[in-house]
């Protein structure tokens, strides 16, 4: 298998130009490759979570050459290309990113439901487009994770990460808190901390942003105390819808608002424009919340009695694919609009996830959004934004797209291990139960093997070859401590008889950024391992 996707790497390379969408913005196009035999005046588009439609999928080219720079970035030829990685810079590319977090199991305020976390990124978009968060609630009870994915660019997936987890705390914080929060900030004193964040050196934030999106946390906790219902605070899951739906709203508001600071006008602008899906784990020792929107997805491992691994999804994934999901959206539109609001398995054409932040192309009123974009233009604004004039087809009854998040309660058990979290691009090349069967084996240090069947043991001799190898390939010892850069591994490196494929891997890693993207996406994964001793009877 590594050998043909090897092969086919080279022979598109080699034979295909690349070329990017010229009436969009780069944050807004990936890379497309097209026969280099077919005309070259125009040429069709392909992107993965967000799209024109197709009558308007059109790219212009530029000249052939050996090797062709189009805006500043390098495009890659067949002389470029060098998948001799070692085995020293494999592990350099997959662990560059990698994240590990011990828990302290009492934390001053009582038992904690996570022993640590394990986290992970690899990117194949440039910059990449998936985020991650983690934190303690101080105010509160319980640990917030995060994972967003990003389409459109960065931006939404960037604001996102740094504000729903703060969004979500505050409104499980009790009144007396925020009154306390209220008093620090009209005197000018020291606020107490909200959370406690557990960041990789490479993360960073929205410095200029920082003072607008406090300002704004602030008018939420506000509104608050102002709740005769707020009282001991919000529970979790109503925490999390209200936190998403309160910063979707605020993303809308920030875009719509003037501002004299022209950096913080554009990242607003960004930031509404782009968008991002998002799932997020509240654990805490009552169980665990999900809060999902869009195409992430929580699994749970769950260790059963005779030692094997199953999985037990937390959430849905919200696209094409859950027809419950389509049916929802079908509903809020008029009966005339069924064949339009889905098609090409993406709402109206263009948006894969069906629930999103931002995105306001798809949120706005047409006349809202030619207002805002008409101001920025007659700025100058709107190139160096990397926005542009353009409403998704059959655009009639706004708003198709929401954030509400669906939300799933989970008891904890004793035989509950732990949760994994990832944006689509970890689940694109894992099921489910695969991903739960790696870490749990991973984890236990046991790789199970099922007893060969009555059915196996008639295999011809070649077959039973297979077979063994297969068995053979399961129990070969982890290479890495970390269990997400364990699934990262395993996810683009696993060969035909479900082995560890040095050159696969090679292959996948070594590639271009302007390839990279034609075969996988960013991946981000978190694991998060809880603490099973309390939901033992004793603990109860």
């Amino acid at each position: 298998m590594s050998g043909r996707l090897y092969a086919s790497i080279l022979q598109r390379a080699s034979s295909y130009t690349l070329t990017l969408f010229a009436t969009a913005p780069i944050q807004y196009a990936h890379l497309v490759a097209v026969p280099s035999s077919q005309p070259r005046s125009v040429h069709r588009c392909h992107f993965s979570s967000w799209h024109t439609s197709r009558s308007d999928q059109l790219c212009s080219s530029g000249e052939e050459s050996g090797s062709g720079s189009q805006n500043g970035r390098q495009l890659s030829t067949r002389q470029d290309l060098d998948f001799q990685l070692s085995q020293v810079q494999i592990n350099g590319i997959l662990r560059s990113n990698e994240q590990t977090v011990s828990v302290p199991e009492f934390d001053g305020r009582g038992l904690s439901a996570v022993r640590k976390f394990e986290s992970n990124q690899l990117a194949a978009n440039t910059p990449n487009e998936d985020r991650r968060s983690a934190a303690t609630c101080l105010q509160s009870k319980g640990m917030l994770f995060g994972v967003f994915d990003g389409h459109g660019g960065w931006a939404c997936a960037q604001a996102v990460s740094e504000r729903l987890l703060y969004y979500t705390a505050v409104a499980m914080m009790p009144k007396h808190s925020l009154e306390e929060l209220e008093k620090c900030m009209e005197h000018g004193r020291p606020v107490p901390p909200i959370l406690q964040w557990y960041k990789h050196h490479a993360d960073f934030n929205y410095r200029e942003s920082a003072s607008l999106y406090i300002d704004h946390l602030r008018v939420f906790w506000q509104e608050l105390l102002d709740s005769e219902e707020h009282g001991e605070g919000m529970s979790p899951p109503d925490a999390l819808d209200c936190a998403f739906k309160r910063l979707d709203a605020d993303i809308s508001l920030e875009a719509q608002v003037p501002f004299s600071n022209d950096l913080m006008k554009s990242t607003a602008i960004q930031v509404a424009f782009a968008g991002c899906t998002a799932c997020v784990a509240h654990v805490g020792t009552d169980g665990i919340h999900v809060a999902n929107a869009g195409d992430c997805r929580a699994v749970l491992g769950v260790q059963e009695e005779d030692g094997s691994w199953s999985a037990l999804p937390l959430s849905q994934d919200h696209n094409s694919q859950n027809e419950a999901e389509v049916e929802r959206i079908k509903a809020q539109h008029p009966p005339s609009e069924k064949d339009t609001v889905v098609t090409d398995d993406r709402l109206l054409g263009v948006l894969m996830p069906l629930r999103a932040f931002g995105d306001v192309r798809f949120k706005w009123s047409r006349e809202l959004q030619e207002s805002i974009l008409a101001s920025l233009e007659s700025g100058g604004d709107l190139d160096s934004l990397n926005l542009y004039q353009y409403t998704p087809p059959n655009y009639l009854t706004p708003p198709y797209l929401d954030v509400a998040p669906e939300i799933t309660y989970h008891k904890l058990r004793p035989q509950d291990r732990f949760l994994i979290l990832g944006t689509d691009g970890l689940w694109d090349e894992l099921g489910s139960e695969e991903a739960v069967r790696l870490i749990g084996e991973h984890l236990s240090g046991i790789h199970l093997q099922a007893p060969v069947s009555p059915s196996e043991r008639q295999l011809k001799l070649g077959q039973m070859h297979e077979l063994l190898l297969k068995r053979q390939a399961r129990a070969s010892p982890a290479l890495d401590t970390n269990a997400a850069t364990h699934l990262i591994r395993h996810a683009l490196g696993t060969g035909e008889y479900g082995d560890l494929c040095q050159e696969r891997l090679a292959t996948m890693l070594a590639l271009p950024e302007d390839l990279a993207r034609m075969y996988r996406d960013d991946i981000t994964a978190t694991v998060v391992f809880l603490n099973s001793d309390l939901a033992k009877p004793h603990h109860s």
